[in-house]
């Protein structure tokens, strides 16, 4: 889960893998039978893994993080769709929802300064933002940035609307059982287990895409490479 820039806690990589992927995957496919924990119980205590690691991480960044609490709220509603049992169907349309309505706020947000691209790397934690803007101006480049800033945010939502689909038509394959059964918990494990290489990675690459464009036209509208903006 992200944190802010400024507090950033050292959490890294295989904390994240660990505590949001690995042991909820374990507990749902393997200790969530009748001889263990049982399915309902196995809900409860999978999720809480994660869910316990947001709160943390939100705490040691000192900051609210959006989508640290939007990871948290998924769990949760991950978790009051099995405990309440509705049909499989609910995790396949909440597993799109989230990336979904991110991506829609990101389209809405692009010609404000809550852009999503601004927000993540145009910000003075990361970059020299005022030197940056000064360049541009002087060689008279803003409305060629600020168009080639729009298609760059385009692109970042476009990387979560592709992330909705994946979610959706993953959470549909895989999850087929009633709620409140072993199966179940098993299917939603090995959903959680998944999510990483089918969902996360294709996501990332167009995320890393937009990135790199930005990064190209920042260039252009300087003349200088990003590093002579970057914060020690």
């Amino acid at each position: 889960m992200s944190s802010d820039v400024s507090r950033k806690p050292n959490h890294g990589f295989w904390p994240n893998l660990i505590f949001n992927i690995v042991i909820p995957t374990f507990i749902l496919t393997k200790g969530s039978g009748d001889d263990w924990l049982g399915p309902t119980l196995g809900v409860v205590v999978a999720l809480a893994f994660p869910v316990c690691y947001g709160l943390w991480d939100l705490k040691a960044a000192g900051k609210v993080n959006g989508f640290s609490v939007l990871g948290i709220v998924s769990v949760l509603l991950t978790g009051g769709i099995s405990l309440l049992k509705l049909p499989a169907e609910y995790i396949a349309i909440k597993e799109a929802a989230i990336p979904a309505l991110i991506g829609i706020a990101v389209l809405l947000t692009v010609n404000t300064r809550f852009s999503l691209v601004r927000l993540i790397i145009l910000n003075d934690e990361v970059l020299d933002v005022e030197r940056l803007q000064q360049l541009i101006e002087q060689r008279g480049e803003q409305r060629n940035f600020n168009r080639h800033l729009a298609v760059a945010n385009k692109i970042v939502a476009a990387s979560f609307f592709l992330s909705a689909t994946l979610n959706y038509a993953l959470a549909r394959y895989i999850v087929t059982s009633p709620a409140g059964t072993t199966e179940y918990n098993e299917q939603l494990g090995t959903m959680t287990a998944m999510s990483y290489p089918v969902i996360v990675l294709p996501s990332m690459i167009v995320l890393g895409t937009a990135i790199w464009y930005l990064f190209r036209q920042i260039k252009k509208a300087t003349g200088h490479s990003l590093e002579d903006f970057v914060r020690q």
